[in-house]
């Protein structure tokens, strides 16, 4: 069966992918920072495929290297970064540095960390595949309201990433994508989003599957259409 790893499985779009993912018979391997609290997670064991999860802190190092090291054998054919923090909306005037670098750090630096740590893993599987979930409010042509400073920046930080490794990659034949989950009706997205998780979740996983390295590199909408940078 095709395996997966994802971050951030303990709530929210991470837990919603891990139901369909099982679902659907995959090999899922589910990480977050407390698997002994994550009671909803670990229930999803029941609903077929194969459910393992790990803990894993996607901002601490040591955590990653653990992980990483534990599954050195394992081929993953999707690394599936959700993992993210939305932080401190704080506006100009009121900006926090280190409010701003720990957001930063979550949402730019771990994913690519995590990538760095799994990419022979997805070498060995046979999808060959990495998402990062990110969001449209990281597109520079998209920001006609301003403000968001933080996790606007983080964004878009992510995106510049995973373009780059995109083009890093794509000689072993990895493709790598970025993609935007609408504004869902999730603890990050709030009551007052347009789309729920499983529609979300439903859309992405299409254009995960239909990923290939003609589409790496490049930011896609869960309804499947490209955004802008």
């Amino acid at each position: 069966m095709p395996s997966i790893l994802i971050t951030g499985a303990n709530r929210g779009l991470g837990l919603e992918f891990t139901r369909q993912y099982l679902k659907d018979g995959w090999d899922v391997i589910a990480t977050c920072r407390n698997p002994g609290t994550a009671t909803a997670l670990n229930e999803l064991g029941a609903l077929g495929g194969t459910l393992s999860v790990h803990e894993m802190a996607v901002d601490d190092d040591a955590s990653v290297a653990a992980l990483s090291a534990s599954l050195s054998d394992q081929a993953i054919d999707v690394l599936l970064n959700n993992a993210g923090v939305m932080g401190p909306r704080l506006k100009f005037g009121e900006l926090d540095s280190q409010e701003w670098m720990d957001v930063l750090r979550t949402n730019i630096v771990a994913p690519l960390k995590v990538a760095e740590s799994f990419v022979g893993n997805v070498a060995r599987g046979d999808q060959k595949k990495i998402a990062t979930v990110s969001s449209k409010m990281g597109s520079m042509t998209d920001n006609t309201s301003g403000g968001s400073y933080i996790y606007r920046s983080s964004k878009a930080g992510v995106n510049a990433a995973m373009r780059s490794l995109a083009i890093e990659l794509e000689p072993q034949g990895i493709a790598a994508v970025i993609l935007h989950p609408g504004w869902v009706r999730t603890d990050m997205g709030g009551p007052n989003g347009l789309i729920d998780a499983p529609e979300s979740v439903s859309g992405m996983r299409a254009v995960i599957d239909s990923l290939d390295t003609g589409m790496s590199g490049r930011f896609w909408n869960y309804d499947g259409t490209e955004i802008p940078w």
